[in-house]
């Protein structure tokens, strides 16, 4: 895994707008073969809630309707037939079966999908449904619990598959903690030589944005509440950043990478003091591209298969392309600033997983902008994305 720069900062926290990663892994469950189950689990603690709000055909809903999404998945596969033909393909946090349908579709000789959440009872039904039976096997458990794929040595004389596909992305890209599963599944499980594993490839971006409407709306509401001073809660606010659509048309700064990783070739700890995937640190610079003023900071990420016949196909999540279900994710400044084009803005973020919750993302932003009206303006900012 690579990061493009480093050095210190400050927090950041979020609470908005949760998201969906129980269908992807579990907690405490291990792999088994899906059987169909109607009963009820009475005894579930809020850890259980977390996984199993992935068994509601809502979310789904949401992520299939994604066309940015599931389309470029679905070419993705279905254009390259050639790679899946006779092949044996590992689907990581199935949810619906889509992905593993698709692979089936394309040739592959076998699929594993797996997922932790209930709703692989309906993936089955579905494979079922659809005629896959024979060549998709469902399971339900944790991919880190899973000590085996039933029946892989039938298939593969090296006990490996030679595909991984997964739909791991979160909020601001690494919400949710699925990028280290789906590399414990490649260094457990994918062949070492030629190995495949859509996508491949993914990179963050950061810009400045104007977008003072909403944050007097969802933030400075909170200085007066029908003529009462709630502002401690503004505080919380603040320091939670939000997943929300952007114009294209706020955006008041150059774009620039902040992180990037390479799914073949990273591993699974970038380094001692940052020992786990989803964390990173990255100096940037962004140069303003017009008057305006800087209400604060966006994140989207871009994801590409570049392991595909002829063109890489990516997508993207950025506020100049279609809309995704991903949004994008704002993080507000303390301030409003009066920003003029080619103002400079000098930064260090820096992101680790949560100590008490490790889906979680504790973040940090330094910034000093230096322009027109600005001279050796200063702020640090705690976030944490929840």
């Amino acid at each position: 895994m690579s990061t493009t720069t480093k050095d210190d900062m400050t927090l950041l926290s979020s609470s908005h707008n949760k998201r969906r990663r129980n269908e992807k892994e579990g907690d405490e469950k291990t792999a088994t073969t899906v059987t169909t189950n109607n009963n009820t689990n009475d005894t579930g603690t809020s850890r259980d809630y977390y996984f199993d709000s992935y068994a509601h055909h809502g979310i789904h809903e949401e992520m299939l309707k994604d066309t940015v999404r599931t389309e470029t998945y679905k070419n993705a596969i279905l254009n390259n037939k050639h790679l899946f033909r006779d092949k044996i393909v590992l689907d990581v946090g199935c949810g619906t079966g889509i992905l593993s349908m698709f692979a089936a579709q394309a040739g592959a000789k076998h699929v594993y999908a797996i997922d932790c959440s209930d709703i692989v009872t309906k993936a089955k039904e579905i494979i079922s449904l659809n005629g896959y039976d024979d060549s998709i096997t469902v399971m339900k458990g944790k991919v880190e619990d899973t000590t085996e794929l039933p029946n892989l040595k039938t298939f593969s004389t090296d006990n490996k598959v030679d595909i991984i596909i997964s739909e791991w992305m979160g909020y601001f890209l690494l919400y949710e903690s699925m990028l280290d599963t789906v590399l414990h599944a490649r260094d457990k499980w994918l062949v070492p030589q030629n190995g495949i594993i859509f996508p491949d490839k993914a990179t963050m971006y950061l810009c400045g944005v104007e977008d003072g409407m909403v944050k007097r709306d969802r933030i400075d509401f909170w200085s007066n509440v029908y003529g009462f001073d709630m502002s401690p809660i503004r505080d919380v606010a603040l320091h939670e950043p939000i997943v929300d659509v952007i114009d294209s048309k706020q955006i008041i700064t150059d774009t620039v990478p902040i992180f990037s990783v390479d799914l073949l070739t990273c591993s699974r700890a970038s380094s001692k003091e940052y020992n786990n995937v989803n964390s990173f640190q990255s100096n940037f610079q962004l140069v303003t591209t017009r008057d305006d003023f800087l209400h604060g900071l966006i994140s989207y990420f871009e994801c590409e298969f570049t392991q595909v016949h002829a063109q890489t196909l990516r997508l993207s999540t950025s506020p100049f392309c279609h809309y995704t279900h991903w949004k994008q994710t704002v993080f507000y400044l303390q301030d409003v600033l009066t920003i003029c084009e080619n103002d400079d803005i000098v930064g260090v973020i820096d992101c680790k997983p949560n100590p008490n919750n490790d889906r979680d993302l504790d973040i940090q932003i330094q910034l000093v902008i230096n322009g027109k009206f600005i001279n050796n303006y200063q702020t640090q900012m705690m976030y944490r994305l929840r």
